[in-house]
């Protein structure tokens, strides 16, 4: 067994009963030893990229012991399992789970980038992030999420959350 290690995921949903698959999601993760800690409230966003339906998201907490690859590998069929399909970039899902953060570390491999590469540029992903763990020390970017928040947010024209 692998030491527990704290991990963050953000999920979204625009497919169906956006709520109940995120609930659905949490419950498959629990299910499958990864357990929560703190969860955040649900937001309604706006897709990036294609015209499409928009995401409910939330961010997560969780302890679990699997290493990475396997982390990804289980979220990989927890995702399957609730039924989403292989589409186009960006396009619409079920479900979809990143892994934004796995403790601290830096994680560089053909398949697997942690932390999540996009984090600073997504308010969907740094709200609710910023919810749970306000003070968490991006390891690349040495900031809190607070604070690249904050940084995306006044570069933005517009604000594209609204809380549920």
């Amino acid at each position: 067994m692998n030491k527990k290690i704290s991990i963050y995921l953000s999920l979204g949903s625009n497919i169906g009963n956006r709520r109940k698959n995120l609930e659905l999601a949490v419950k498959e993760l629990e299910n499958n030893n990864i357990k929560l800690i703190k969860l955040s409230s649900l937001y309604e966003t706006k897709p990036v990229g294609p015209k499409q339906r928009n995401f409910y998201n939330i961010a997560g907490n969780f302890i679990t012991d699997f290493n990475p690859q396997d982390l990804l590998k289980v979220i990989k069929d927890i995702e399957k399992k609730l039924g989403r399909k292989k589409t186009y970039h960006w396009g619409p899902r079920v479900i979809d789970i990143d892994i934004l953060f796995y403790g601290t570390q830096i994680i560089k491999s053909d398949n697997l980038i942690i932390p999540h590469k996009e984090i600073q540029n997504r308010e969907f992903v740094l709200v609710p992030l910023k919810e749970i763990s306000p003070e968490f020390v991006h390891p690349v970017y040495k900031k809190t999420i607070t604070m690249l928040h904050n940084m995306l947010y006044n570069s933005m024209d517009r604000k594209c959350l609204i809380e549920r």
